[in-house]
């Protein structure tokens, strides 16, 4: 797929100013969207925090958060972009919220199933007095704002579904927190075949080594019976970097459970009674904690 010769080209197309953010209008979110193009550092970052806390506020979504999905991928997309993986960052917030990667694997008919029963009306209802300041004086109104959220939440998941191909393409990217973060948002939607094909081969050197754990994590969060996965991950409990070769055995640990072959459980049995840890791009908790739940998973937490 070619890339965009303008990462913004329809936003001044999209009718902002009759969608809301958390503070009102969100005829402020193109200003902010376009400031993340700036060559100034510090009008990136006040785009950025403006942004997330217009369209991710304290992990609410709202109904215009679902209509910035597709330009923040544009602009992580778009090599122009200065700090694309700070882009990535904000993008993965508004597509899934404060979720952590306990609730891998994820099932979005589960999570979003209050949001199935509202309709346009009903969500126009609640932000019709959101925008109006009294929603709280509004019985019917009020009643619908939980599952109201749950939808805004929904909908920015699923426009962030529609781009998993470049997720993947993001995998080779030279960045090691971009290609990791792609790693990471690939854990959460239902894998495809350009997917696994994509995280099995991030190299595993040194340069890529972040990248490489991340798709370890990934590839281990997703579901059981793929001989490809487990022989990956397997190939790289032998990896010389120790943040490859521990995600690969957590991996491991996590699909195979008490099948987990000896040479696993050796690294993770290293990892523990080692100092060694490590962060990994787009995961919640460090290597460290990856090992103590894989070690519980198996019945030696």
């Amino acid at each position: 797929m070619a890339r965009p010769t303008d990462p913004l080209a329809g936003l001044d197309q999209v009718p902002w100013e009759s969608l809301h953010h958390a503070y009102g209008p969100a005829v402020d979110v193109p200003g902010q969207l376009r400031a993340l193009r700036s060559a100034e550092v510090p009008s990136r970052r006040r785009a950025l925090s403006e942004l997330a806390g217009n369209v991710h506020h304290q992990g609410t979504r709202w109904g215009a958060s679902c209509h910035v999905v597709p330009f923040l991928v544009a602009l992580a997309d778009d090599p122009g972009t200065p700090d694309r993986a700070a882009v990535v960052r904000l993008l993965r917030a508004v597509i899934l919220g404060d979720r952590r990667d306990d609730a891998l694997p994820f099932d979005p008919r589960r999570a979003f199933a209050a949001a199935e029963a509202i309709t346009d009306g009903q969500a126009a209802l609640v932000e019709g007095h959101l925008a109006a300041g009294d929603l709280c004086e509004h019985d019917e109104a009020a009643s619908l704002a939980d599952d109201v959220a749950v939808r805004w939440a929904a909908d920015a998941f699923h426009a962030g579904a529609r781009h998993t191909d470049r997720y993947v393409r993001w995998l080779t990217e030279p960045d090691p927190q971009l290609a990791g973060y792609a790693a990471e948002l690939l854990a959460w939607f239902a894998p495809d075949e350009a997917a696994l094909a994509g995280l099995v081969v991030v190299p595993a050197d040194g340069a890529h080594a972040a990248a490489r754990a991340s798709a370890n994590l990934t590839l281990g969060h997703w579901p059981a019976g793929s001989e490809r996965i487990d022989t990956r991950l397997g190939e790289l409990l032998s990896a010389n970097t120790a943040v490859v070769r521990v995600t690969a055995a957590v991996g491991l640990a996590h699909r195979l459970g008490d099948q987990l072959p000896d040479r696993a459980l050796d690294v993770l049995a290293g990892a523990r009674s080692s100092d060694f840890d490590a962060e990994v791009p787009g995961w919640d908790r460090s290597v460290r904690g990856f090992v103590a739940l894989a070690l519980h998973r198996i019945g030696l937490g």
